[in-house]
């Protein structure tokens, strides 16, 4: 859970970002089948980062999350393996891959600050923390934290390497922006041209730096 009120409203509109954007591109007569899943996966992802923001999300259950994001990981690997749609395999794996970690980030993050007694649904125990040795106040910022080396390592690494994707997806969405063809001064874009093409990675962008922040945070 985020402390600090206004870091905990820039995270949750950061998060309500990707998610509203998913639920859009999930009604797309244009988005196919695979789309779809992955774009209801990326919504759920971002509603469940904010709940983690606030008080309320502590009371959720850990061992429901685990399951949806480990299989929402699998999903995107499995997907880019099985139907690649027009890219090459390989050029499909690695486009999905990012997805498939921050998926199994989210995992991850649940079930630790679980085992650690800071949310309900593990072992029984529906308070903030208490286990000694695991959930520390926290930051200023948060009002929890992962004391053990090794998690704390962990969620360390992430933010690192979320930050690193967050910022490739960032850059391919400004590349794309400049891209577009720009529509005729008081006109519509030209045929054929994606206006929303950068949206999808700008989305991908918001969400992986804000993980990485709470992964920082909770480190």
């Amino acid at each position: 859970m985020i402390a600090a009120n206004g870091l905990r409203w820039i995270l949750t509109l950061m998060f309500a970002a990707p998610a509203l954007h998913g639920l859009w591109r999930l009604v797309q007569p244009t988005t196919d089948l695979t789309g779809r899943v992955g774009h209801v996966l990326h919504a759920a992802m971002g509603v469940l980062m904010i709940a983690m923001a606030w008080p309320w999300g502590m009371g959720l259950a850990v061992a429901s999350q685990v399951v949806l994001f480990t299989a929402g990981a699998l999903w995107f690997l499995a997907a880019s393996l099985l139907r690649p749609g027009e890219r090459p395999r390989a050029g499909a794996v690695n486009a999905a891959w990012p997805h498939a970690l921050m998926m199994g980030a989210m995992a991850w993050m649940v079930a630790a600050m679980g085992s650690s007694g800071a949310m309900a649904g593990h072992g029984g125990g529906t308070g903030h923390g208490g286990h000694e040795g695991h959930a520390a106040s926290g930051t200023g910022l948060a009002s929890m934290s992962l004391t053990d080396t090794g998690p704390s390592v962990a969620s360390a690494l992430l933010a690192v390497a979320l930050t690193a994707i967050g910022l490739v997806w960032l850059a391919r969405a400004f590349d794309l922006a400049r891209a577009q063809v720009p529509a005729p001064a008081g006109g519509p874009a030209p045929a054929g041209t994606d206006t929303t093409a950068a949206l999808d990675p700008a989305c991908h962008a918001v969400m992986a730096l804000g993980m990485a922040v709470m992964f920082a945070l909770f480190a």
